[in-house]
């Protein structure tokens, strides 16, 4: 399956690098390299929708920059391969900007958003009670704040990302 298109928002460099260093400590461990830059979905399609776009474009800037605050770690998935997550919660105004996104998007999930920053993609299932053991022991206590401070449209057949509004 192709990667799907995704309406993202982007953390500042100093932050997006703080989690980065925190991968490189996972795998200095033995876990595997995580490649994808840190980003927070708002939501994601085979193939996004212009009118989906051009609504994030108009919704998303003014509610920018947006704080976010890690309240816990989830696990996504229910097969083999599973997705290791800080969960995440922010402001009213970009919560209701993101649902309206969402429930734009045909192939989304409706009025629904769950804000969350991956941190282990597509991990065997076996791996994931130790790779969140060992997130919790490489993130430094102090870095419980995030921040979104760009939003883009990302559309990876092309490797093409764009700034919203564009």
């Amino acid at each position: 399956m192709a990667s799907p298109e995704n309406i993202l928002l982007y953390l500042p460099k100093e932050e997006e690098q703080q989690v980065r260093e925190i991968f490189a400590r996972l795998q200095e461990r033995g876990f595997p390299t995580q490649h994808q830059t840190p980003h927070i979905t708002i939501t994601f399609s085979p193939s996004m929708a212009d009118d989906v776009v051009e609504r994030a474009a108009a919704l998303l800037p003014p509610v920018i920059p947006a704080s976010f605050r890690r309240v816990g770690t989830v696990v996504f998935g229910t097969k083999r391969k599973q997705t290791v997550a800080w969960l995440l919660e922010t402001t009213d105004a970009l919560e209701i900007a993101a649902r309206e996104i969402s429930a734009m998007n045909p192939d989304g999930r409706g009025p629904r958003w769950n804000p969350h920053l991956t941190v282990g993609l597509r991990l065997p299932r076996e791996m994931v009670p130790d790779y969140m053991r060992a997130l919790d022991e490489v993130t430094p206590p102090r870095f419980k704040e995030l921040t979104a401070v760009q939003a883009g449209f990302w559309q990876p057949a092309t490797q093409q990302a764009t700034v919203l509004p564009g």
